[in-house]
Formats: C-alpha cells, structure tokens, sequence
C-alpha cells in the first residue's frame, strides 16, 4: 500500500520514516510503499520455502535472504532509486553486499502474496524486477495454494516457466534440479 500517493517523498524523508518506527516501508523512486504484516499462513509458506531453497544453495556461490532484509536495486542505464524488501532473495553475486542491504540485483526474488496489497507484487514487482535484470521471480499466492514462476528470457522479458495450483511440483529454471512440493510448502 502506497503512503505517499500524491507527493514525492524524497530519499532522506524515506530513511527518516524508517527511523521513526517499526513498519516495513520500501521505496521505489520517491514513492513510499508500507507492506502489511505477514499472515500466519505467509510466514509458514515463507519459512518452508526458505528452508528448501536454503538447503539446496547449501556448498554453492549463492545465499537466501528472508525479509526484512534491504536490497537497493542497480542497474546501468536506470536512474531513481528502488529500495525494497523481497520476501526471500537468492544472491550470487557477492560484491554488493555491505552491513545494512545488498545493493545490486537479486538473481531469484519470492514475493508471497498479501490480499491487502496483491497488485504491488503482481504488477509494480513484476516490471520492476523485469527491468531490472532479476533472473527469476516467484510469485506466492498463499490464499490459492499457488506459485508462478517467471523467468528473464533473452529479449529481457518475463515468460512464464511453471504454475501449480494446490499439488505438484513446482521448479526453477534458473536453480537447475531445484523443485518443490507444493503439498509441502501449503500444508
């Protein structure tokens, strides 16, 4: 949900709202977005997911970060400046990271759906993370029991690579071998 529909709030009133309370905000050039506080069910499905995705990276290049944890999107050619909190986040590329975010581009972000703020995710997400040169994005929707998976095709697009509904297995493209029981994550 945005706080600031109407007016520009600029990168030093962001961090000064941040400061001032315990709300989750994130920022996307100049627009100041509030996520909702995780349901029950989200932090299950969240923590499963995690626990998979973290087994499989494990002896491997890449880390999972499980919100709340910063990540400053970069990108050359794209100017403004892009503050967000993905659910979970799968990073290979280690020289972004410093003690407070990782500033740079995610290669698999999951964002798991909230019914307050559904078309935050769906659309602002999905183009922003498009534009941005994320490899793969996850879309969770805990109140249908499904997961979409996008990936980042050669003309820099989002194609859709897998959806499941309720059971099956659900797999990544850009983590080859890695899948994931949907029984598991939902129930």
């Amino acid at each position: 949900m945005s706080l600031s529909k109407d007016s520009f709030v600029p990168l030093a009133k962001f961090f000064e709202i941040r400061e001032t309370n315990d709300n989750l905000y994130e920022y996307i050039d100049g627009t100041v977005f509030m996520s909702p506080s995780p349901s029950t069910k989200h932090q299950r499905v969240s923590g499963r997911l995690h626990l998979k995705f973290g087994n499989y990276l494990i002896g491997g290049d890449c880390e999972i970060f499980a919100a709340p944890y910063d990540v400053e999107l970069t990108k050359d050619g794209i100017e403004g400046n892009k503050i967000i909190i993905p659910d979970i986040s799968i990073i290979c590329q280690k020289s972004g990271f410093n003690e407070a975010k990782y500033v740079g581009v995610p290669n698999l972000i999951v964002e798991i759906l909230n019914p307050s703020n559904q078309s935050h995710d769906l659309i602002t997400k999905l183009n922003l993370y498009m534009n941005y040169g994320v490899k793969e994005y996850w879309i969770v929707n805990p109140m249908l029991d499904s997961i979409t998976v996008y990936f980042l095709n050669a003309e820099g697009m989002y194609e859709q690579f897998d959806i499941k509904t309720r059971t099956g297995k659900i797999k990544s493209n850009f983590l080859k071998g890695f899948d994931v029981e949907l029984e598991y994550v939902f129930n």
